[in-house]
């Protein structure tokens, strides 16, 4: 008996990718797709760039496909704002409310949740910035002048005080490490990148941590661990965000930092794989197993996991150069692979003093990683370099012929 229905559950990119590559690849059979959230699947990048931007002005959500392309393009059905709450990989369920749905073929690609401040519940006015509900949210509050305090320096922090400042309001971002970004580019380059913020205005304080949130009903103050107080009356909490795995706890599956996979995506049980951000996944091009938070990664994962659920006696390993791009101010910042090296040399520009330029990383002999600062045209050619595990000295070499013919179309 073959593939009859497959049911892929969270409604996110790589949702949506797994749906239209089952229908590129001639499944004719029943597509279900299960989503938390009430509102079709949207692009999460914009919600922390263009759609926090525009200030008072009637944004439409970013959501990729309409009903009417599910209904009639797709032929899927929609179930959404109810989220999974239970597989059971013998009957081949999912429970979503009290309803079990069936299947032959599961893909689960659920996201990540954010992570809030413990004990802030009942205040108002503190928010994180994961869903699109909490970018109407952010974006009412700054809208209205809010004193804005960011908690964390990560990406999606640097691009909610960048639409602050934008605005022209007063925002102070507070960091527990010692420099932003250390996790993504790694502590010489987050250096770097924290003079973005400087020259904006914005308040760049590193090395505290958040002790309490005051106020009566609505934040009113933040309290951090020097002693200082802030004033606020916007909270955004962007300290990362855990896989959603809660639904899949007593399922079979193995659950550490995600739905562990192996190389095809598929989770260990039978005809069940995982995609995007609650995937942790062996990657062969780096030889570690991986969990990604990237929208390109997010959207090819979708894309396998389908068609490999669909398909699994021809499964193909999924192997990818981890890239990720962010807008802050009037910067376009762009990383391509790992940012653990034993070296990091700026080998074109001067990140630092013009914000322009092209860091790379090194591991052993091997390049593994590649920054580039408003050179949008660069990142691809290095992340090919990454992807065939190119040199430490190939990467210098490339990066010379690139800055010399630069150079001589300058002259």
């Amino acid at each position: 008996m073959g593939t009859r229905r497959l049911v892929v559950v969270g409604a996110s990119l790589a949702g949506l990718r797994a749906v239209e590559a089952a229908r590129k690849g001639g499944f004719e059979g029943r597509i279900t797709l299960v989503g938390a959230e009430p509102h079709l699947p949207y692009d999460r990048p914009p919600l922390s760039k263009q759609f926090l931007d525009a200030n008072g002005a009637d944004v439409p959500p970013p959501t990729f496909r309409t009903k009417e392309v599910f209904r009639t393009e797709l032929g899927a059905e929609l179930l959404l704002g109810a989220p999974a709450t239970c597989l059971d990989t013998a009957a081949r369920t999912v429970v979503v409310g009290e309803r079990p749905i069936g299947y032959d073929a599961l893909v689960i690609a659920t996201g990540a949740t954010a992570r809030r401040l413990p004990g802030t519940e009942g205040l108002t006015g503190v928010h994180t910035l994961r869903t699109l509900d909490d970018a109407a949210a952010v974006r009412r509050a700054l809208d209205a002048g809010a004193r804005t305090v960011v908690i964390g320096a990560g990406f999606i922090g640097a691009e909610t005080a960048a639409a602050a400042r934008k605005r022209g309001l007063d925002v102070v971002v507070v960091e527990a490490q010692a420099t932003p970004l250390v996790r993504a580019v790694g502590e010489t380059m987050g250096g770097a990148l924290a003079s973005l913020h400087r020259r904006h205005g914005t308040d760049l304080r590193c090395g505290l941590s958040v002790t309490a949130l005051e106020g009566e009903g609505r934040v009113e103050r933040v309290r951090l661990s020097d002693g200082s107080v802030l004033d606020a009356d916007l909270v955004v909490v962007g300290t990362g965000a855990v896989p959603a795995t809660d639904w899949l706890v007593g399922s079979g599956l193995t659950l550490d930092d995600g739905v562990v996979c192996d190389e095809t995506l598929r989770t260990g049980a039978e005809n069940v794989y995982a995609a995007g951000d609650v995937a942790r996944w062996h990657n062969p091009v780096f030889d570690r197993p991986m969990r990604l938070e990237h929208w390109t990664s997010a959207a090819e994962q979708g894309a396998l996991a389908a068609r490999n659920a669909l398909n699994p006696g021809a499964a193909k390993g999924y192997a990818t150069v981890p890239y990720f791009w962010s807008d802050q101010y009037d910067t376009r910042i762009q990383f391509v692979g790992v940012p653990d090296a034993e070296e990091i040399a700026v080998v074109d520009g001067d990140i630092e003093r013009d914000h322009q330029g092209v860091a790379l990383y090194r591991a052993g002999d091997r390049l593994v990683g590649a920054l580039a600062v408003n050179r949008p045209t660069e990142i691809m050619k290095y992340r090919r370099l990454v992807a065939r595990g190119a040199s430490w000295e190939e990467g210098l070499a490339f990066a010379r012929s690139r800055s010399e013919s630069r150079q001589t179309a300058d002259v």
